[in-house]
């Protein structure tokens, strides 16, 4: 994902220490059930799509803008499939550390928007259409997310490490 703005202008005084992010994902299904990835140009691995809501964006509408910025395709968020704080910071090439909250939307397209589906910025090699049963191989992050909002109805996923009431 490319780094927005408003980070690099906190980077300036923040240099690569630990920030703790907002992130987005987005679980984007077609009408036949397909699921919409994109091949990373950072990694080159495969994943759902996903970015960090600029300030005052709201999460939804940050999953609906991710998903256009990398794919091409228009898509109508469903439901929220799951809010995950990832255990492990990444570090990136140039040293930066990051640690995200991600929340995780189930999204569909219309048969005509999928027909759509393309690389639309710098931050995907490819895009593609799976079906379930035929995915590349991804990061457990893209598999249990996929899994999550699969299920087409559902509360939200969360775990807590909080004591149950007594």
């Amino acid at each position: 994902m490319a780094t927005p703005d408003f980070i690099r202008d906190l980077r300036v005084s923040a240099g690569h220490q630990l920030l703790y992010l907002p992130g987005v994902s987005a679980v984007v299904f077609d009408d036949q059930g397909r699921v919409l990835l994109g091949r990373r140009a950072d990694t080159g691995k495969w994943s759902v799509i996903g970015g960090i809501p600029e300030p005052g964006e709201q999460p939804a509408d940050c999953a609906v803008r991710e998903v256009y910025e990398e794919t091409n395709v228009h898509v109508v968020p469903e439901r929220v499939v799951m809010v995950h704080g990832l255990e492990k910071p990444v570090t990136y090439p140039n040293g930066d550390i990051c640690q995200y909250m991600d929340i995780c939307f189930r999204c569909t397209a219309t048969a005509e928007q999928a027909l759509r589906a393309r690389v639309n910025d710098d931050e995907s090699l490819e895009v593609a259409w799976f079906r379930l049963d035929e995915l590349p191989q991804l990061k457990e992050f893209a598999v249990f997310r996929i899994k999550q909002a699969a299920q087409a109805e559902g509360p939200a996923w969360f775990t807590s490490s909080a004591p149950s009431p007594a």
